[in-house]
């Protein structure tokens, strides 16, 4: 073994270390296994490539704000309109290859920082490209500047393939019944069988499967994260035995808090629909060993990923990846799909929110499924027209913009919030119980900000806190 590989694996060991993987007798077979995955892979590299060429000689950045699609645009508005701020990062080899990658500026796992670009620069990128604390763009650019410098697609990096394909799921934030049905039949039309979205209690769940079953076969999944709403298993069930009654209905994210052991187990119980977990909270031990889940929801860095993915496969629990962006975490994501056993759920990339993909080309899914890009690198070209049309100036800080937010419900009742400065401001409420619990009729709207006196006045009280006005 190189001296230098010597060092890269040591280095790499702390940070495992550092991370926990090695805290339970599962995590830490699948330490030692990324360990050998690692060694191995900038290995191949470099027996590929001399080592002068993988020399990093310099990193570029450019911050582009893609817009939305109409449906998702008037629902992202509400919560999440800073989803449409994403930095590409483009990493110039010494061999003359270039590696982009993609940081979702204000929804990742770990941004890229300027400290991390300093550091990477004139470095060997097969060295660094394992390292997930240099965020998510470099990471990716790193990825796939080594891989096309190799000519190998990104997935001989990541280990042997065994899925050509791999499936993919449709995402849109919670919306009203009317724009989950025009959704649902949206991913159908492109080839999607599976849509994720969020159940909330500002919203009729029940309406919105419904009526978004009626424009899809019985075959065509829906997934429905909660996010802790429902609180606890005694009010949860009742709720979810009803939304069960469908068959489009296959997993349940987060129905309740995760670390309510208990709870989860009466969950598990009660329901044949599939209960999904952020892999981590609790323990994966406790979570396997409980049986308080029927699989995960994976995602981070390369390395977190790989080792959480060969925890699920020795626990024979399926999982779906959830790595976050436009096209081009979509296409690096297809990497992953392709090498993890376990990988059988859809993939959640959130790139169908989207009008551009900031590809040369589309991803096509077919019958639910996405080939395994086999080209060099990601196997999809960078769409360096359009990013210079997009091009915007990094924002300061997460742009937060004033947004009022009504729910509305049949007996006349209504409750406002206002943004707090906290990405979760409706979310949170609901949570910690602020919110009327899950009820049919409820419905809810962006108040437009029309400058008027009774809209600055609702909107400062609501900023403060949720406050419910009596029907």
């Amino acid at each position: 073994m190189h001296a230098q590989n010597q060092s890269m694996t040591m280095f790499t060991t702390n940070r495992i270390s550092r991370r926990k993987f090695l805290a339970t007798s599962l995590a830490g077979v699948a330490g030692s296994g990324i360990l050998t995955t690692i060694f191995h892979s900038v290995q191949a590299a470099e027996k590929r490539v001399a080592k002068k060429h993988l020399q990093i000689e310099r990193i570029e950045r450019t911050t582009v704000k893609v817009p939305f699609r109409e449906v998702p645009a008037r629902n992202m508005a509400r919560e999440l309109p800073h989803w449409a701020y994403t930095e590409i990062i483009e990493v110039h080899l010494k061999s003359g290859h270039v590696g982009f990658g993609e940081t979702l500026l204000y929804y990742t796992w770990n941004a890229t920082s300027d400290e991390a670009v300093q550091q990477a620069q004139g470095k060997n990128a097969a060295e660094l490209m394992w390292d997930d604390e240099l965020g998510a763009g470099l990471q990716m650019a790193l990825f796939d500047a080594v891989a096309k410098a190799a000519e190998v697609p990104v997935h001989a990096l990541l280990g042997k393939k065994i899925n050509e394909q791999t499936p993919l799921s449709w995402w849109n934030i919670d919306t009203s019944v009317k724009d989950m049905a025009l959704e649902c039949a949206e991913a159908y039309k492109q080839g999607y069988m599976s849509y994720k979205t969020k159940g909330r209690p500002w919203f009729d769940v029940w309406a919105q499967v419904e009526e978004a079953s009626k424009v899809v076969p019985a075959n065509f999944k829906i997934d429905m994260d909660f996010n802790d709403t429902l609180l606890d298993a005694k009010r949860a069930i009742p709720i979810l035995k009803d939304l069960a009654e469908f068959p489009q209905v296959d997993i349940f994210e987060s129905p309740i808090f995760q670390t309510d052991i208990a709870g989860n187990k009466k969950l598990m119980a009660a329901t044949d629909v599939n209960i999904a977990m952020h892999y981590g909270i609790p323990s994966p031990l406790i979570a396997i060993r409980e049986n308080i889940c029927d699989g995960f929801v994976i995602g981070h860095g390369a390395s977190e990923l790989m080792a959480a993915g060969a925890v699920a496969a020795m626990a024979n629990k399926p999982f779906w990846l959830q790595l976050v962006g436009t096209g081009i975490t979509a296409a690096f994501s297809l990497h992953f799909g392709g090498v993890l056993s376990h990988a059988t759920w859809p993939a959640v990339n959130c790139h169908q929110l989207y009008k551009h993909n900031l590809l040369t080309e589309p991803i096509v899914v077919k019958d639910g499924f996405a080939k395994v890009p086999d080209k060099p690198g990601l196997g999809y070209e960078l769409d360096r027209d359009l990013i210079e049309k997009l091009r915007v100036k990094k924002p300061s800080a997460r742009p937060d913009p004033p947004r009022l937010i009504e729910t509305t419900w049949k007996d006349g009742r209504k409750m406002y919030f206002g943004n707090t400065g906290e990405v979760n401001f409706v979310l949170t409420a609901g949570q910690e119980g602020k919110v009327p619990f899950f009820e049919r009729g409820v419905d809810t709207r962006l108040v437009p900000n029309d400058g008027s006196k009774e809209w600055k006045e609702l909107y400062s009280k609501a900023s403060q806190q949720p406050f419910l006005i009596k029907g």
